[in-house]
């Protein structure tokens, strides 16, 4: 068994993989693996991993078959005793990966630790967040106030806490380390790959916090994170895959109750957009608020 295996889930993601491997392989070990999963791309993303990053593994799939099932087939196909899942828009920094393997060596009950992230320009950004309530699903769609949509009535911890390791529900999926003995326990179905794009994380902490294991904010593995980048290329299908997947997290463990009242929300959220003069001349933005609304 290696120390890590780190895997990217890649989808049309050339411009960005340079700098993530780049960052990867500066810090890895002489025993930890990198494996690229790549959806489908059609920009040559694949070819680049093999031209010029020979050290790095590539699982070249024919079609999208989405964040997790991608992530399954990195886990499954490797051996590390910790595994790091990189978003090809992050830029890992230096020490990071020592850092998580040192963390998750001291706390033999976390399951999951997730890093900290900024944005491009160095400002802070949230990695860390609660399980989702009615609250946050409200603030969603009706972000009315910065100081609330900031607060942990949404969800967020805070900011002071960043620099010391803290436990948590869930981290953003962005960048994490994972214990593979932790994994073993939930199965070899990992990722539920029920949720193609978006909540698969929170679903995975979930079940495991379940089964007794932690989560935890480790302060000393931190990326840069872009954003979005990938998804921003089918950002009108990734909009309802969001709300799809937070729906199915709902009625997949919380109360049918909570799930009316979720559904109800997003809803009235959706009717509200509609209503609004520039979704309203949109036929494709009022499309997508109506598919939302059906699901």
């Amino acid at each position: 068994m290696t120390r890590l295996s780190l895997l990217i889930v890649s989808y049309n993601s050339a411009a960005l993989l340079g700098p993530c491997l780049h960052s990867l392989l500066a810090q890895t070990a002489p025993d930890d693996e990198i494996v690229v999963i790549d959806n489908a791309s059609t920009d040559g993303s694949a070819d680049l991993v093999r031209q010029r990053y020979p050290a790095v593994r590539i699982i070249a799939n024919s079609d999208n078959k989405g964040f997790g099932a991608a992530n399954n087939q990195g886990i499954n196909a490797t051996t590390g005793r910790y595994v790091v899942l990189a978003n090809p828009d992050c830029e890992v920094q230096p020490g990071s990966l020592d850092g998580y393997h040192h963390f998750l060596e001291s706390h033999p009950r976390a399951a999951v630790a997730g890093g900290r992230l900024r944005y491009a320009d160095g400002a802070f950004q949230h990695s860390s967040f609660r399980f989702p309530t009615l609250s946050q699903v409200f603030l969603d769609l009706f972000p009315i106030n910065w100081r609330l949509t900031e607060s942990r009535l949404n969800g967020r911890y805070p900011k002071s806490w960043d620099g010391s390791p803290f436990e948590i529900d869930h981290p953003l999926g962005a960048f994490m380390c994972v214990r593979r003995a932790a994994t073993q326990e939930l199965g070899m179905g990992l990722f539920d790959e029920a949720f193609f794009m978006y909540a698969e994380e929170v679903d995975w902490c979930f079940r495991l916090k379940r089964a007794g294991w932690q989560i935890w904010h480790c302060s000393d593995a931190l990326a840069l994170h872009h954003g979005g980048r990938s998804t921003r290329q089918r950002a009108g299908e990734m909009f309802v895959q969001l709300h799809r997947s937070r729906l199915l997290f709902f009625y997949k463990h919380y109360p049918p109750w909570f799930s009316w009242a979720a559904r109800a929300l997003l809803r009235i959220g959706m009717e509200a957009r509609l209503r609004k003069p520039g979704t309203r001349g949109d036929g494709e933005q009022a499309a997508l608020c109506r598919q939302v609304m059906d699901l």
